[in-house]
């Protein structure tokens, strides 16, 4: 029985990361995040001084950098570690700075070429729950499970400044909002790989639904289209 690639896309702050690893924890399979990705090669831009306007120098950037996602421990309440070229950055690229850098070095299409290409290669041997906001339309758009999670631009904008708060961010939420619908427009506008609800794709609205009730919700979805796979009923 061949393993899914259940691709979950979404919105920031639509709950996918939550989602992502505790869907991956009740089946079993491997949680990546795609994001997290683009934040490292953001991360080092910003280390580097490279500017945004530098396309050449960027995708030249990103095809030098290594990338290694690795399980999480106990110890650190099962989150995943990043590691850019070698080093664990995994706090590092969850600031601020570093998220607004990644929306803009994500609309780069020679950075997208060379992430997306490791995220097949991650994701090829299917048993992965990957999630960003092109999984489903252009990274994996024959996976066997497709969600688009979304939630109101109120609910998201509070749970990332809430994200702020835990971390000792100096933002308020009225700034978080603003920024989050900033990046709405920008995922959903882009030239390559918009931010769309891909062909398929279930819609899940978390706005009113705690993140347990989303993830075993999922899970549902991909045992059941497990079974559709082997022709057996779920019970």
């Amino acid at each position: 029985m061949r393993l899914l690639v259940i691709a979950i896309d979404g919105p920031v702050g639509s709950g996918k990361s939550t989602a992502a690893r505790r869907v991956a924890e009740l089946l079993g399979y491997t949680y990546i995040d795609t994001g997290a990705m683009y934040r490292a090669v953001a991360l080092k831009a910003l280390r580097r001084k490279i500017s945004l306007d530098a396309t050449p120098e960027l995708v030249k950037l990103a095809g030098a950098t290594r990338i290694d996602l690795r399980a999480g421990s106990r110890e650190n309440g099962g989150t995943q570690r990043v590691l850019l070229d070698g080093e664990d950055v995994s706090a590092s690229i969850r600031t601020p700075e570093v998220s607004q850098t990644a929306s803009k070095i994500a609309i780069i299409e020679g950075v997208r070429r060379v992430l997306v290409a490791e995220q097949r290669r991650a994701g090829a041997q299917g048993g992965v729950v990957m999630e960003g906001r092109d999984i489903g339309s252009v990274v994996f758009p024959d996976a066997g499970l497709k969600i688009f999670l979304t939630a109101s631009d109120e609910t998201r904008a509070h749970r990332r400044w809430h994200e702020h708060q835990q971390k000792g961010d100096a933002i308020t939420l009225a700034k978080t909002l603003e920024e989050v619908r900033e990046r709405d427009k920008r995922d959903a506008g882009r030239e390559h790989s918009p931010l769309v609800r891909a062909e398929g794709a279930v819609l899940v609205d978390s706005t009113a639904m705690e993140a347990e009730e989303v993830a075993r919700l999922i899970a549902m979805l991909a045992r059941e289209a497990t079974a559709n796979q082997t022709g057996h009923t779920v019970s």
